[in-house]
């Protein structure tokens, strides 16, 4: 039974961390797409055409 509190312990130790540095990520940009906004009108269809 101690075995599973340890392992219990531990796993939301390691959970924490990931979602510590989840947020960090996205606090600090890393998710922000800088590139394809840029490329996005170059593949767009025009919504005024008719879909035949």
């Amino acid at each position: 039974m101690s075995a599973m509190v340890v392992l219990l312990c531990a796993s939301l130790l390691v959970a924490l961390i990931f979602l510590f540095a989840f947020i960090w990520s996205v606090r600090n940009g890393q998710y922000d797409d800088e590139y394809s906004p840029a490329h996005k009108i170059l593949f767009e269809e025009n919504e005024n055409q008719s879909h035949n």
